[in-house]
C-alpha cells in the first residue's frame, strides 16, 4: 500500500506508542506482587505488541520505544499506584483513538485495535486489586477533615494570636489531637461496618493523611514571621492539596474533577473565613493582646 507522507508519519507515531506501552505493561508485570495482576498486565502487554506489528505491516519499519515515557509511567505507577499510572497512560491513548477512526478506510484492522484498547481499562478496573484504592475512603476522610478543620482553625488563630510561633504550636497540638481522634473514630467505624476492611489499616490511612496535611498547612508559620502572609500561603497550599488529590481520584476512579474540587475549596475557604471573623470578634470582645 502506498502511504502518503502524512499518513506514514501518523502511523509511525502510533506504532511507537504501542511498543512503548508494551514495555510499560511488561515492566509493571514483573514487579506485580499479585499473580492475578501480573497475568492481566502481561496479557495487555501482548495486545500492545500485536498492535505494534499491525502498524508495522503498513509502515514496513521498525520503531524504537520512547524510553523516557517507559520510565515516566513506570515510576508514576510505582509511586502513585498501578491503577493511577495505567489509567493516566490510557487516557492519553483515548485521544489517539479519536484519530484512529480517520484511518479505518486505509487500515481495515483499525476497528479491532480500537475495541481492544477500550477493553483495557475495564479489565484493569475489574481485576486489579490495589490496597491504596480499597482504603481511599479513609484517606479522603483524613484529608478532607484536616483541610476543613485546620484551615479554619489556623485562620482563627492568626487573628486571635498574631504570633507565628504561637499559631504554629497551637495548630500543631490541635492537629495532632484531631488526627488521633479521627484515626480512632475510623477504627471503630470500620470495625462496626464489617465490610472486609482491616480497621487498623483504615485508621492508619486516616491518621497519616490527617497528619501530613497538618504539617503542610502549618509549615508557612514555621518559615515566615508575617502571619497574614503565612495565612495566605496556607490557603494556597490547601488549594494545591485539594487539586492534586481530586486529580488523582478523577484519574484512578473516573470521578468528576471540577465539581469535587470546587466543593472542597468552597468548604475550606468558607470555614476559614468564618473562623477568621470569629477570631476578630474574640479579640474585640475580650480585648486580648498577645
Amino acid at each position: 500500500m502506498d502511504l502518503s507522507p502524512t499518513l506514514q508519519k501518523q502511523l509511525l507515531e502510533y506504532q511507537r506508542n504501542e511498543i512503548t506501552e508494551h514495555y510499560v505493561y511488561l515492566n509493571l508485570a514483573k514487579k506485580a506482587k499479585s499473580l492475578e495482576n501480573r497475568q492481566v498486565l502481561e496479557q495487555i502487554a501482548q495486545e500492545e505488541l500485536h498492535h505494534y506489528h499491525t502498524f508495522k505491516k503498513y509502515t514496513q519499519k521498525e520503531v524504537a520505544p520512547d524510553r523516557f515515557k517507559i520510565q515516566k509511567y513506570y515510576w508514576i505507577s510505582r509511586i502513585f499506584g498501578l491503577t493511577f499510572g495505567v489509567k493516566l497512560m490510557e487516557n492519553g491513548e483515548e485521544k489517539a483513538q479519536e484519530n484512529y477512526e480517520q484511518l479505518s478506510e486505509a487500515i481495515p484492522q483499525i476497528n479491532t485495535i480500537m475495541q481492544e484498547e477500550n477493553e483495557h481499562e475495564h479489565v484493569l478496573l475489574e481485576l486489579i486489586d490495589e490496597e491504596r484504592l480499597n482504603y481511599i475512603g479513609s484517606v479522603v476522610l483524613g484529608l478532607n477533615d484536616a483541610l476543613v478543620e485546620l484551615t479554619g482553625a489556623l485562620a482563627g488563630f492568626t487573628l486571635a494570636l498574631q504570633n507565628t510561633q504561637l499559631i504554629a504550636l497551637t495548630g500543631l497540638v490541635t492537629g495532632i489531637a484531631a488526627a488521633l481522634s479521627m484515626a480512632a473514630s475510623e477504627y471503630l467505624s470500620t470495625k462496626s461496618e464489617g465490610q472486609g476492611k482491616d480497621p487498623v489499616r483504615a485508621s492508619f490511612y486516616t491518621g497519616v493523611a490527617y497528619i501530613l496535611t497538618v504539617i503542610l498547612l502549618i509549615l508557612p508559620y514555621l518559615l515566615f514571621t508575617n502571619y497574614y502572609f503565612c495565612l495566605g500561603c496556607t490557603l494556597a497550599i490547601s488549594v494545591v492539596i485539594i487539586a492534586f488529590f481530586n486529580y488523582y481520584l478523577s484519574v484512578a476512579q473516573g470521578t468528576p474533577f471540577t465539581s469535587r474540587f470546587l466543593e472542597m475549596v468552597g468548604l475550606s475557604f468558607g470555614i476559614a473565613g468564618f473562623s477568621f471573623f470569629i477570631g476578630f470578634l474574640m479579640r474585640l470582645l475580650f480585648g486580648i493582646e498577645v
